[in-house]
């Protein structure tokens, strides 16, 4: 319990500080100049999340991803508290720290934009921790409703679950084929990115968004963190990626897994 604890911790910290650090980066400084480059740093971070954690905790790094292996009996359910709490406490944690690395920056482009933190506008700064929908910085050109932002969490973690189950075998550290999984599954999310982060910032991870969300709420975001401008924080960011990775385990366990077990 203490080595799977650890290993969600360090994997999820990694996972958030890529991800979230690169957020930041492009809200703060416009270091980069499209939607694929934000998506493969998260990709590398997932990829290095994985072959940081897998052989401490399996890697899972994601509630939605730790309840759906559940389902599917891929591990202990009395497992679930120690997982899932490592995963929020390590994406805490990572929110933590790129705030004390970005604050002055933080400062300075709240500044410079007449933005006053905890107002609605601040939400162009505080979408480097949590997500909204439609992305501040898509919101001119792009709209959802909370309906689609929820359709989109839930199908976007259904195929990345679904991707998980079908490169890995429990744990599949120990076969050859495993040293190519994170990397694959990196990918994946990098992909899935690239086609939903305009409509949702593409979080499914309720890990990742709710914990650094929690971290801006208290670092004076307030209202425009949690419920967040359109609210939906818990529908969209929460509950739909977890259904999505329900869907994905009953579908591959009740359906692809037989089917493969045929030859």
């Amino acid at each position: 319990m203490i080595r799977n604890f650890f290993g969600e911790i360090l994997g999820t910290f990694i996972l958030v500080f890529f991800g979230c650090g690169v957020g930041g980066v492009s809200v703060l400084f416009g270091a980069h100049n499209g939607l694929f480059q934000v998506a493969a740093v998260w990709g590398i971070g997932v990829t290095l999340a994985i072959y940081a954690s897998r052989y401490l905790s399996c890697a899972h790094l994601n509630p939605a991803v730790t309840i759906a292996m559940a389902v599917a009996k891929r591990m202990n359910p009395k497992k679930l508290p120690v997982y899932i709490s490592a995963q929020f406490l390590g994406a805490f944690l990572a929110a933590a720290c790129l705030y004390v690395l970005f604050s002055n920056s933080i400062r300075v482009f709240e500044q410079a934009h007449g933005i006053v933190r905890g107002a609605g506008e601040s939400a162009a700064t505080a979408m480097m921790f949590g997500e909204y929908f439609p992305n501040p910085g898509f919101a001119k050109v792009c709209a959802v409703s909370e309906l689609g932002a929820c359709f989109a969490e839930g199908i976007g973690t259904f195929i990345l679950v679904m991707m998980i189950f079908l490169l890995t075998e429990g744990c599949n550290v120990g076969r050859p084929e495993s040293s190519f999984s994170p990397i694959l599954i990196g990918a994946t999310a990098s992909a899935l990115i690239s086609i939903i982060a305009p409509f949702t910032q593409a979080g499914f991870n309720p890990a990742r968004d709710f914990a650094p969300r929690l971290f801006s709420y208290f670092a004076g975001w307030r209202n425009v963190a949690i419920p967040g401008p359109n609210g939906g924080f818990f529908t969209v960011y929460i509950l739909s990626p977890i259904m999505g990775g329900i869907c994905a385990a009953l579908l591959f366990v009740y359906v692809i897994q037989p089917l493969m077990e045929r030859g």
